[in-house]
């Protein structure tokens, strides 16, 4: 039971970024609260690729589909925290 709930809960996380397209679409109120947003988003991205690893190293959940929820969560992550690296660049540069 606890692998198949730690396998839905990383293949959830595989669609939560994609909502950020549809919101910046369609909503002009996500684009006033980009620099809101866009901070959030690459946080869960993170989380959900820590998560992942975790779930697949520690609990041993190593199905097919956790394979790669490892591999996109993980690459998630990677791009989540190079978000927050540029974040960090554009604010310290004058």
């Amino acid at each position: 039971m606890k692998n198949k709930v730690l396998t839905v809960v990383s293949t959830i996380m595989l669609f939560v970024p994609w909502t950020i397209l549809p919101l910046r679409i369609n909503f002009q109120w996500a684009l006033d609260y980009a620099h809101i947003m866009i901070p959030c988003y690459a946080a869960f991205m993170i989380f959900g690729g820590v998560f992942t690893v975790i779930s697949y190293v520690m609990a041993k959940v190593q199905n097919n589909l956790m394979k790669v929820c490892m591999i996109v969560n993980s690459s998630y992550a990677v791009f989540g925290v190079a978000v927050f690296g540029l974040m960090i660049c554009q604010q310290i540069r004058p």
